[in-house]
């Protein structure tokens, strides 16, 4: 089938960006709830723009489990940002991607000519997702507060179970696939099976994933992070999640979680349950020109693309093979990548997915395979593993960095990719407007 593509009205930039430490949970809720964690990082970055937040056309912002009293998420970090009644502010949820959607709704509202400059991104606090009661409970409790009488409720008491006490922990059950029954990380050891991924080659991956991040940090390359605090005086600059001592004899020694006891995914192999927020603010040219603002890279486009549940984590590849054919691209034009560590295994099955010909042709329809991946162009700076995971926020801190290393490197192009939870992928093309090597 042709893929064809309606081209943008108007060009759209990404201007600035930022985002919060990720902050790894430790078994109870952490220090900052989704909306503050989303305030917190959204703040310094309106602070430093020739503009008040009020100047904004609207808010967008990617959240999966907001807390019960933040309903429509977006609206309420955005009142609490100051940005004022005036700006419409509106949340969106697809899994994984929401950060990401965020992102592409701002970038085609602009692009229509239905605003000019638009706050996007994506928060998720997932040390917050709650215990909820399980049905039981819930239908005692109905009848419990129905008793009219002492005597209907003392008889009510003698039929409590301990069943009745039996917790549901939510985000082990958003984290399974409700229609084919998986596991996010069940898909992840399909895969392993299906291209032949070792466990030794997962570990080794997760391994250069620490150890990226912490040159990274070394170096100055994550200038995006926010320095955030809690209300007693906790300072949190940095993702705390990377662990320097990280060997592949310590990674060996962990058992498999998923598929005991022969499995192959790890802890140590996948991505951390993880508290962040990221923010792009996205403008076109006309506002670039009104507050005097300085573009950093350009959004070209966007796709998503669905597939198997079962095999979710191909996502990106399928998201990029869209999205180089509706712009007339090959993998070779693309300088860096992005694509979000959800498990090693997974990353690694869309490399090797995308070098394989007869994957591309029986799945994607493709005369020849897309071509190889380098690693040295992969994820540079480390990726969920590393840093986490933190479900609504990751797509948008895919872009943000993407386009800070696109700058550091001169590369013209980069794609941000990610698969997502029911079987689906996203990818984002970005242009570098810098001076390149191209």
């Amino acid at each position: 089938m042709a893929v064809t593509k309606t081209q943008p009205h108007k060009a759209v930039y990404i201007i600035d960006g930022a985002r919060t430490p990720f902050l790894r949970a430790r078994g109870r809720p952490g220090r900052f709830s989704a909306s503050d964690l989303a305030v917190h990082s959204a703040r310094p970055l309106l602070l430093r723009q020739p503009f008040e937040a009020d100047f904004l056309d609207e808010v967008i912002l990617g959240c999966i489990v907001p807390a019960a009293d933040e309903a429509n998420i977006a609206r309420v970090v955005s009142l609490r940002l100051g940005c004022g009644n005036a700006v419409p502010a509106w949340t969106v949820q697809r899994n994984c991607g929401s950060g990401m959607q965020a992102l592409d709704s701002a970038f085609r509202s602009i692009a229509d000519g239905h605003a000019s400059l638009v706050l996007a991104g994506g928060t998720e606090a997932m040390s917050h997702a709650p215990v909820l009661l399980n049905a039981k409970m819930v239908n005692w409790l109905a009848d419990f507060q129905r008793a009219k009488s002492p005597g209907q409720r003392i008889a009510l008491l003698t039929k409590l179970r301990p069943g009745h006490l039996k917790p549901i922990i939510s985000l082990l059950l958003g984290l399974t696939d409700p229609v084919v029954g998986l596991s996010m990380g069940r898909t992840a050891e399909i895969l392993a099976d299906r291209f032949d991924i070792s466990r030794e080659e997962m570990d080794t991956f997760a391994v250069n994933s620490h150890q990226r991040l912490i040159e990274a940090r070394q170096e100055g390359r994550l200038d995006e992070i926010e320095v955030i605090f809690d209300h007693f005086g906790h300072v949190y600059a940095d993702d705390d999640g990377v662990r320097p001592d990280t060997s592949l004899e310590m990674l060996e020694k962990l058992r498999p979680v998923f598929d005991k006891p022969h499995g192959k995914v790890t802890a140590g192999n996948s991505a951390q349950v993880t508290d962040g927020a990221a923010w792009c603010l996205l403008a076109d040219e006309a506002a670039i020109k009104k507050y005097k603002l300085e573009p950093a890279a350009r959004i070209i486009d966007c796709t998503w693309a669905g597939l198997d549940p079962r095999q979710m984590g191909l996502g990106p590849v399928y998201a990029i093979s869209k999205l180089l054919d509706r712009n007339n691209l090959g993998l070779a034009d693309i300088g860096e990548w992005e694509i979000n560590e959800a498990f090693a295994t997974q990353v690694l099955a869309c490399v090797k997915a995308m070098a394989d010909k007869r994957f591309c042709k029986e799945e994607l329809g493709r005369s020849r395979a897309l071509g190889e991946i380098h690693h040295e162009h992969l994820n540079v700076d480390g990726g969920g593993i590393s840093l986490g995971h933190p479900v609504g926020a990751s797509g948008g801190r895919i872009v943000l960095h993407l386009h800070k290393t696109l700058k550091a490197r001169a590369a013209r192009y980069g794609v941000a990719s990610l698969c997502i939870g029911g079987g689906q992928g996203g990818a984002m093309l970005l242009e570098n407007v810098h001076e390149t090597g191209h």
